[in-house]
């Protein structure tokens, strides 16, 4: 990571503060979420990819927004260049970076593949919330 994306990164995580941070990704941790009852955001981004970083910026300002998706939904970041060809991504048919995905269970609720519109991330977002509090 060259320092002005660290540098952009760390602000971004700064402003946000601790409770809009996503959890990174590893092998394992979806599974581990989903397995504990819990409803869980995926995010499969990079660094570089603008598509991304629109949409985080509008999932951070929803979440900001109402702290309901926080206090129930867990939110992870899965780095596409690391974890692109993963387990994860192969079994849910992940087709690019900015694919955001909702899972509970063994269903996926829903997906955006590159959508940037605030009231389409907001729908998702309100899906993985009501199937946290049903």
């Amino acid at each position: 990571m060259d320092r002005r994306t660290f540098l952009a990164s760390t602000a971004a995580v700064i402003a946000a503060g601790p409770a809009l941070a996503f959890r990174n990704y590893g092998p394992g941790i979806v599974e581990k979420e989903l397995k504990a009852g819990k409803t869980v955001f995926v995010d499969f981004a990079a660094d570089w990819c603008s598509t991304c970083r629109a949409q985080e910026a509008k999932i951070r300002k929803l979440r900001k927004e109402n702290p309901a998706y926080d206090a129930n939904v867990t939110f992870i970041r899965v780095d596409w260049d690391k974890y692109g060809n993963s387990k994860l991504a192969n079994r849910l048919n992940i087709p690019r970076r900015s694919t955001l995905v909702v899972l509970k269970g063994d269903q996926e609720l829903g997906r955006i593949v590159a959508g940037t519109r605030e009231n389409e991330i907001k729908a998702l977002l309100d899906t993985a919330l009501a199937a946290a509090v049903a």
